[in-house]
């Protein structure tokens, strides 16, 4: 049996990836956004593509990064966006950044 649920809406998934000490702020910002589900993940490690610094977990690079994954209203993307913009902005040297997909199906 295969169920598709046909999307009436338009959806997208962002992902955010972010220096841990983001986290908190950030889940409890999602709820005043109107933005329930997601999934996240802790100790994500990596460094960004330009000037990022490496958030390996280790005594040289002790930062950990942590990513939540979201799937959301086409209408809510530029709200999200906008919102982490301005919390990356308040600790720019924490690094935290967001991509977007569509969605074409789900369960």
């Amino acid at each position: 049996m295969h169920l598709n649920i046909k999307i009436e809406n338009r959806m997208k998934a962002v992902m955010i990836v972010m220096d841990q000490a983001h986290y908190d702020q950030v889940v409890k910002d999602l709820a005043s956004l109107n933005i329930r589900g997601f999934t996240s993940w802790k100790e994500v490690y990596g460094k960004g593509s330009q000037h990022g610094i490496p958030h390996y977990g280790t005594h040289a690079w002790p930062s950990i990064n942590n990513a939540i994954l979201t799937v959301v209203e086409d209408d809510r993307v530029p709200l999200l966006l906008n919102y982490l913009k301005e919390e990356d902005k308040r600790s720019v040297h924490l690094g935290l950044r967001a991509f977007v997909w569509n969605i074409e199906e789900m369960i």
